[in-house]
């Protein structure tokens, strides 16, 4: 039987994801997002292999979504990220309206959802949705410390 918390599973989802960013250059970030109990879309960084400073994990998974949703509302979807979100795509949360966000490690130097700004709480938006992180922060941690590391060493 397994100990892990729903969160904790679908964020293991999204660490698999990382990890596969991490093994293709990229940073290593992944995301997932869920809607009824059941993984719809997944993504991991795509930047440096498609040369789309915009393809982060989080945007390309909302994309899936909502082609296979075919909506642009996803107000019944919940996205889980290993990384705090960037203004960007703390953004995107917002225009897709989704109904919630739970991240694993919190991003001190570009986090816009809790640790610089709270993008996803602006009272000045039309939506506003919870975002919830530490979800396995540690094993995120140790994976981002360990590809920035590598990276450091290769210069």
């Amino acid at each position: 039987m397994s100990t892990f918390t729903a969160q904790e599973q679908f964020m293991q989802e999204a660490l698999l994801l990382a990890k596969e960013a991490y093994l293709a250059g990229e940073t290593p970030v992944g995301a997932v997002v869920v809607r009824g109990g059941e993984v719809i879309a997944r993504a991991e960084n795509r930047r440096e292999r498609e040369k789309d400073p915009t393809a982060h994990a989080e945007i390309l998974a909302i994309r899936e979504a909502a082609q296979i949703l075919q909506r642009r509302r996803l107000m019944d979807c919940t996205l889980y990220v290993t990384l705090e979100p960037c203004p960007m795509c703390a953004g995107a949360l917002v225009m897709a309206a989704l109904g919630c966000c739970y991240f694993g490690a919190r991003d001190k130097r570009q986090g816009c959802v809790e640790s610089i700004y709270a993008l996803t709480r602006e009272p000045s938006f039309c939506h506003r949705l919870p975002c919830i992180g530490g979800v396995l922060a540690q094993e995120v941690e140790t994976l981002m410390k360990g590809f920035f590391q590598e990276r450091r060493m290769s210069k």
